[in-house]
């Protein structure tokens, strides 16, 4: 079994999953506002069997998508991971970046922090070529996030598999930065 990898930012620490987490957790993927580029809310059951998963990752390979909480007080905030997608997508195999919080912690760059960190870990930790990030088209805020982590629009626009056919959420568009990108903007 790896290690588990763990890591902390200037304000947050990214780390495994806890029962506590359940939680703010569901009620964050019930939020509308949160989940407004997702094709549903999550229940509660869908939820718990997210965190369920990402700890069968952090069992077998170490890494997953982590829960961040604030250094200062604890307080749990939503996740920020890599991950292999679920779904085959038309640029499998790869590895994502991805975040997720709540509402009451969005415009403080804390998912930029973050995600910065996820991509340290990828490049330095793991050694990865490549991570890709993906997000609904009329994602602007997701997409800003992409840009200011040294991303860039791949111009690969692609339709979710799991996005229902003629939902308007279906298109998605794709985001890459390579091992070598990452060490020229970190220079």
């Amino acid at each position: 079994m790896p290690p588990v990898i763990e890591f902390e930012t200037p304000r947050l620490r990214l780390r495994q999953w806890r029962d506590s987490d359940r939680d703010p957790f569901a009620a964050m993927n019930a939020d509308p506002c949160v989940m407004e580029f997702f094709p549903a809310l999550q229940s509660r059951a869908s939820s718990d069997a997210s965190i369920d998963a990402w700890q069968a990752q952090f069992a077998a390979q170490g890494w997953s998508n982590w829960a961040a909480e604030l250094i200062e007080s604890g307080e749990f905030i939503g996740f920020v991971g890599l991950s292999v997608p679920r779904r085959v997508l038309p640029f499998s195999p790869c590895v994502e970046v991805g975040w997720r919080l709540a509402r009451a912690f969005w415009g403080k760059g804390l998912a930029t922090e973050a995600a910065r960190g996820a991509l340290r870990v990828g490049f330095e930790q793991l050694g990865l070529p490549e991570i890709v990030s993906f997000t609904s088209v009329g994602n602007r805020r997701s997409r800003a996030v992409m840009e200011r982590i040294g991303m860039h629009n791949a111009n690969e626009d692609f339709e979710h598999p799991g996005v229902p056919e003629g939902h308007p959420l279906r298109l998605h568009c794709l985001y890459r930065i390579s091992r070598l990108q990452w060490i020229e903007n970190a220079a």
